[in-house]
């Protein structure tokens, strides 16, 4: 296979994991034989000093000619960094919501696995981790509080007031739920779908559509569950869920919980997604400004997102295998970054934990 995937290193430590996980992705190029050619472009702190805009148009422009975009992270320090003194859209966040929309990416996937290596590392108690956990959430990425109206005026009486807008239509919640109900057909199942329908309209739309969608999947079990009480579950029996559907903003903060009760922020992957084959491939955690440069930086995320790459934008289950399995191998033998670090185990620091991955890969 010839593929064309565009790289953005981004800010922080986005560079050191993404030189590791582009390796990854070239040694799976060389051992099954495919061709995979890369170009590198700027977004997000790095873009606005080089181009006075977190999402240059050449970047765009790069990324829709490509089959897949990998992504480090973007953003600084928000309290000591020159890039957060302006409009928010200029921000470096900005270039990611910039970047989602001007893709057509609509679903975020996330990933939770409890690797048992690394059950150690879980914050839950230790029934909780021995019986592990493994579930995947939908975050529909394009719609709700993140992109609606917003505005801050200072009223008559002087005091400042704040209006952001969540606005979901039908369609919008639609696509978002076909999708997670697919992956539930080829995982157990079963799909949750996550909501506050007990306060918002939109929530309440939200089920609607949800219940409607089911209809045409009568071998998948649906269930809805508040928002509230599934931040809860997720700490009390994480085990219980499959597939989790949710809106925008639910989802950030959930996939963020879920993330850490894998162990580490830095373990998990994600995927963004549309019509068709094309996705933006990153880590679930932030730029790390303060290691980023020391070769500390866990790139196991980075690096299974290259497997997400591998599998949902090219195709190439066999090779996503060979990435996740190199990966469970690199851990069963001992090997940790210091965020996963513990008594026992060998530290390893970013560019020898990708040496070790890529050592591994195989047929």
């Amino acid at each position: 296979m010839n593929a064309k995937i565009t790289l953005i290193p981004g800010d922080g430590i986005g560079p050191e994991i993404v030189r590791e996980a582009s390796a990854v992705l070239q040694k799976v190029a060389d051992v099954f034989g495919h061709s995979f050619t890369y170009e590198e472009v700027l977004m997000g702190g790095c873009a606005i000093d080089a181009c006075g805009v977190p999402l240059p148009e050449e970047t765009l422009k790069t990324a829709r000619k490509s089959d897949a975009v990998l992504l480090g992270a973007v953003g600084g320090n928000v309290g000591n960094s020159r890039w957060y003194d302006v409009a928010p859209n200029l921000r470096p966040e900005a270039g990611l919501l910039g970047i989602r929309k001007g893709l057509g990416l609509y679903a975020n996937l996330r990933p939770a696995f409890l690797y048992p290596e690394l059950s150690q590392a879980c914050p839950l108690r230790k029934e909780k981790a021995d019986a592990g956990f493994d579930m995947v959430i939908f975050r529909e990425l394009t719609g709700g509080l993140y992109f609606g109206a917003r505005r801050t005026v200072v009223r008559e009486d002087g005091l400042r007031e704040a209006t952001d807008t969540l606005v979901y239509t039908e369609e919008e919640i639609r696509r978002i739920a076909v999708k997670a109900f697919d992956a539930a057909r080829l995982r157990r199942k079963k799909v949750t779908s996550v909501d506050k329908a007990n306060v918002l309209d939109s929530s309440r739309l939200w089920r609607a559509v949800v219940n409607e969608v089911a209809k045409d999947y009568p071998d998948v079990t649906v269930e809805h569950m508040l928002v509230d009480n599934c931040a809860m579950q997720l700490v009390l029996n994480p085990a219980q869920f499959d597939v989790l559907l949710t809106e925008n903003m639910f989802g950030d903060i959930l996939s963020d919980e879920a993330s850490m009760i894998t162990g580490s922020i830095g373990m998990l992957p994600s995927a963004s997604l549309g019509e068709g084959r094309m996705g933006l491939y990153e880590p679930s955690h932030g730029s790390a400004p303060d290691i980023a440069g020391k070769d500390v930086a866990n790139p196991l995320a980075t690096i299974l997102s290259a497997a997400m790459l591998l599998r949902y934008s090219l195709g190439l289950e066999a090779e996503a295998q060979a990435v996740e399995n190199a990966v469970a191998q690199v851990l069963k033998e001992g090997y940790r970054t210091g965020d996963i670090m513990s008594e026992g185990k060998e530290r390893v620091g970013c560019r020898s934990m990708g040496q070790l991955v890529r050592e591994r890969i195989e047929k």
